[in-house]
């Protein structure tokens, strides 16, 4: 289990105009992610390196699944409020682990990037991110050879840290393991635990020095 990509809800001007954003503040190219039919939403991505963690900036489409899928319902919430970062995720190896912990099935996941390669995934606890945004959900990869994080081993920009209002004897109830063991590169600092609760900043090391969004 470790810590896969974290997500930003787009802002009103949408997923690419806020990716570009982003992407000028931490030195990083966007990348056309493509749509998530299932799901109704679509993203852009910004690679990172190194151990294939990215940034995903997301957005709600006029579409049925993003009023009824639970990752569509969380964007389009966030985004309604301004955009954002919605939550951190974790790369498990095997879904079905998680799946018995939490006492239900995963949901099929699949883009197909512009130049035509599809992905696919299995997550499962968006539900939970929905009710409690402090809490990760959970991502395996069925594609793993064409993970959005390849190809930015260059990049020279890495996570240094995540700040979550919230308690990490919570979200450790929900891992079953403590936060700390989810990465080796990453450092969590949990504030506010009676607060709002959920993903307030992330702190970046770039080649020009230390970025906080």
């Amino acid at each position: 289990m470790r810590v896969d990509h974290v997500s930003y809800a787009a802002e009103h001007d949408g997923a690419h105009a806020t990716a570009e954003r982003l992407g000028k503040l931490i030195g990083v190219k966007p990348v056309d992610g493509g749509v998530h039919p299932r799901f109704g939403t679509r993203n852009v991505i910004l690679p990172l390196a190194p151990h294939k963690l990215y940034v995903e900036v997301v957005e709600s489409l006029d579409h049925p699944a993003s009023d009824k899928a639970p990752f569509g319902q969380v964007v389009k919430a966030r985004t309604a409020t301004g955009g954002g970062w919605l939550g951190w995720v974790l790369r498990v190896k095997d879904i079905h682990e998680v799946e018995e912990r939490l006492g239900r099935k995963a949901a099929e996941g699949n883009r197909t990037r512009p130049d035509g390669v599809e992905l696919r995934w299995k997550q499962i606890g968006v539900k939970g991110t929905q009710a409690d945004p402090q809490l990760p959900f959970f991502i395996e990869w069925e594609t793993k050879d064409v993970h959005p994080g390849h190809g930015a081993e260059n990049s020279g920009v890495t996570i240094e840290s995540l700040t979550i209002a919230g308690d990490p004897d919570r979200v450790c109830d929900w891992l079953g393991l403590p936060v700390t063991e989810t990465t080796t590169i990453i450092d969590f600092n949990f504030v506010a635990p009676r607060g709002t609760p959920g993903l307030l900043s992330v702190t970046f090391n770039t080649p020009d020095g230390t970025v906080v969004i």
